[in-house]
């Protein structure tokens, strides 16, 4: 692992807010998840809006749940040494759909946060969360064309068939 690679700077708001810094390429995701292992996305409005309340709602039924839902970015053992990059690209691709989904009022972030429980769908329910950085959204492009260059077309998560 490069220890030169950072994690990306923050900076601070004349409000005391905390601003994230955004990660402009999959290259420079992937080397902060080489870097920091266990970091997650999450596809929401701003990290500001989730850390006010902490915990997300089942979609299907609206029952509140003990934590922010998120899903893992570290990488898995059975990848054994293939590309983080493409690693990274899956991850992002599984849960692109939220923004259409969600009328583009939704954008992916990086945060790192405490395992409390499992949501509905097996995904990590998150507490003591710190938000990271923001994932521009010419990552999650990039994820895509990572994806579509693969042997077998992949499809996200809500598949449409």
């Amino acid at each position: 692992m490069d220890e030169t690679v950072a994690t990306p700077e923050r900076t601070t708001a004349p409000d005391g807010v905390t601003e994230l810094p955004t990660v402009s390429t999959l290259a420079e995701l992937a080397e902060l998840v080489e870097r920091h292992g266990r970091l997650f996305v999450r596809w929401s409005n701003s990290p500001a809006r989730d850390m006010r309340d902490t915990r997300s709602a089942d979609h299907l039924t609206g029952i509140p749940m003990p934590g922010l839902s998120a899903n893992p970015l570290q990488i898995e053992s059975w990848w054994e040494d293939r590309p983080v990059r493409l690693w990274v690209a899956r991850r992002l691709y599984d849960y692109c759909h939220l923004r259409q989904e969600r009328d583009g009022d939704v954008r992916p972030w990086a945060l790192r946060g405490r395992e409390v429980a499992r949501g509905p769908d097996n995904e990590p329910l998150l507490r003591d969360v710190e938000p990271v950085c923001w994932i521009d959204l010419a990552v999650i492009e990039e994820a895509e064309d990572e994806v579509a260059r693969q042997r077998r077309p992949w499809g996200p998560m809500r598949r449409n068939s």
